[in-house]
């Protein structure tokens, strides 16, 4: 499974039916993101912190990460600032990482290039 693979996917109804993924499964989606992308040690969150030298580019992000969020009805975590924006995927209902997280990472990534 390549990025565009990801890209192309759209996230599943999340309501906790949709099995966690293994710890195999996630090294191998992770790997599929840029290497900005962090995760915590339990693979529960997927992070990214993206910097800039104003605060419209970082509101720009926010609300960029806030579109595709939205259209996949996976939303993220976002906090932005000054010359930041840090976005954080998980999927709570299920108190560890899906295929959702890393379906909007790769679409997040795509659209910033």
């Amino acid at each position: 499974m390549s990025v565009n693979d990801l890209t192309t996917k759209s996230c599943a109804a999340c309501e906790g039916w949709v099995p966690p993924l293994s710890d195999a499964q996630v090294a191998a989606l992770k790997a599929k993101l840029d290497p900005a992308w962090h995760m915590d040690e339990k693979a529960e969150s997927l992070s990214r912190k993206f910097t800039f030298k104003a605060f419209a580019k970082a509101v720009y992000m926010a609300n960029l990460t806030a579109f595709i969020s939205d259209k996949e009805g996976h939303h993220a975590d976002i906090a932005f600032g000054w010359g930041y924006c840090h976005v954080t995927f998980t999927s709570h209902e299920l108190g560890r990482l899906s295929e959702n997280d890393f379906i909007c990472a790769a679409k997040l990534d795509a659209a910033v290039g």
